[in-house]
């Protein structure tokens, strides 16, 4: 198994460990994944002269977000209390880095589930081969002889982490989170939660960046939404979301559209009935759904009856 061993902003890290999230964005003020190799675990190293790691957390995917975006998905799991401290932190960085400064700014979002922080007394020394002039981090590898050692390091201080055992869904699949085409080796020995952030985020990507009805391509006015609602049981699952232009959402939410199960949209009468107006959302009756293009990630006909037989024609 491959991991990651990235050097840590300790203020970030100080944050989170406080606010225990279900999810966190470890960002960067520059568009480019700060690793190469596919991972399945990225370890929070502090920076020096704290040389010690002391937590991590399960990677989902990498993404290249908008400052708004990012900061909309995550909030406070961004590791900061507010937008400004937020866009203040990133203008700073990128003026250090001689970055033009730009309206909103892409972000380089690893989007990590299930976060774990380790008490001061557990936190773990550096690997004997870790070069203090390391900037952004380390791949490690539980085949080698140094990889397979802080692995195991790790795994015993994870015992002692109450909120992973008990905010796992062991039943649950990985790989439906995967990215597609990843070339991951073993599965995690514990299954992750996605969280709403991850949620927005696996969502936007997986339709390609556009709603799933209209084609549009303004990443503000798209927003992520649930097929079975949240708060009716349904999960924060790739296949249980659908990209949608904001207002559609919406009408999507309240039962005045709905997608069937071959992916076509129906228009409610109820837009013309209450609202005397629809004109331009009757257009969209029968259209066909942009749907992704793996397999696995398909709105699940359940999810999608269960929508269906909360509308109305």
């Amino acid at each position: 198994m491959k991991f990651w061993v990235g050097v840590t902003d300790n203020d970030w890290y100080k944050f989170l460990s406080q606010l225990q999230p279900d999810e966190v964005n470890f960002w960067q003020p520059s568009g480019r994944p700060p690793f190469k190799k596919e991972i399945e675990i990225f370890l929070f190293k502090l920076h020096s002269p704290l040389n010690y790691i002391a937590g991590g957390g399960y990677f989902m995917r990498y993404s290249d977000l908008p400052m708004t975006i990012a900061w909309e998905a995550f909030q406070e799991k961004n590791g900061v209390s507010s937008f400004q401290d937020f866009r203040s932190k990133i203008i700073k960085y990128r003026r250090s880095n001689n970055k033009p400064d730009v309206p909103n700014p892409n972000v380089g979002c690893s989007i990590l589930l299930e976060p774990f922080f380790f008490k001061r007394e557990d936190w773990i020394p550096i690997p004997e081969d870790w070069k203090l002039n390391i900037v952004q981090g380390k791949t490690y590898n539980t085949e080698t002889e140094i990889g397979n050692r802080l692995w195991l390091q790790v795994q015993e201080n994870l015992k002692k982490v109450s909120s992973v055992s008990s905010n796992t869904l062991v039943d649950s699949s990985l790989d439906k989170l995967r990215p597609s085409g990843s070339g991951y080796g073993k599965s995690y020995s514990v299954n992750p939660r996605l969280g709403q952030g991850a949620f927005r985020v696996l969502i936007t990507d997986i339709y390609q960046r556009k709603c799933a009805i209209t084609g549009e391509k303004t990443l503000p006015a798209l927003e992520a939404a649930h097929i079975r609602n949240f708060a009716e049981n349904g999960p924060h699952a790739p296949n249980n979301g659908i990209l949608l232009r904001a207002d559609l959402h919406r009408l999507f939410d309240g039962f005045y559209l709905t997608v069937t199960k071959n992916f076509q949209v129906e228009v409610s009468n109820r837009i013309k009935e209450e609202y005397e107006n629809g004109r331009e959302y009757y257009a969209l009756h029968g259209r066909k759904l942009y749907i992704p293009e793996n397999p696995k990630y398909l709105p699940d006909n359940e999810y999608l009856e269960w929508h269906n037989s909360k509308f109305t024609g």
